[in-house]
């Protein structure tokens, strides 16, 4: 059935490459409104950017979730599950923490604080460069060394 629907998704160790991306989208698309939003006083600008906030927290946990789960069956070195595997999920667990302090931060003060809003735009930067930084580590783990299994067989041929 999945092979119908995602002919794609059929190859995958795990659901985990298919959860990743929609918080990082969410994530750096609510840190740039609530930065036009800080410029502009805008409160549609406000609000959305908490709406996109809240999806990216709650994609960051399913995420989070799901490389937890998925991290004992990947089929890598030990020494590249140690290096980068294990780099990659700190990186993203801080990054999952830091966005779930800043989303209760602005559910508590809706739609973005006042009080402190530049450590909270602040926080939103450091959100970012943490997802960049373990979404590199993940990238590395599966191009380089192959930690999407069948996914990205050797050599890379395109088939129709």
């Amino acid at each position: 059935m999945i092979e119908r629907i995602l002919p794609g998704a059929s190859h995958l160790q795990n659901i985990h490459p298919i959860l990743v991306h929609f918080p990082i989208a969410f994530l750096y698309g609510a840190a740039l409104l609530y930065f036009l939003a800080s410029i502009r006083a805008s409160e549609a600008l406000k609000w959305t950017a908490l709406w996109m906030l809240v999806l990216g927290a709650l994609g960051a946990a399913a995420a989070v979730a799901s490389g937890l789960y998925a991290a004992t069956g990947l089929m890598v070195s030990v020494s590249v599950r140690h290096e980068l595997l294990r780099h990659h999920k700190y990186l993203m667990v801080a990054a999952s923490a830091m966005t779930g302090v800043l989303t209760v931060w602005a559910l508590a003060t809706r739609p973005m604080p006042t009080r402190g809003r530049y450590v909270f735009l602040a926080g939103l930067i450091a959100v970012m460069g943490l997802i960049a930084a373990g979404a590199d580590a993940g990238g590395e783990m599966v191009y380089t060394y192959n930690a999407g299994g069948s996914a990205c067989p050797q050599p890379i041929d395109f088939r129709k």
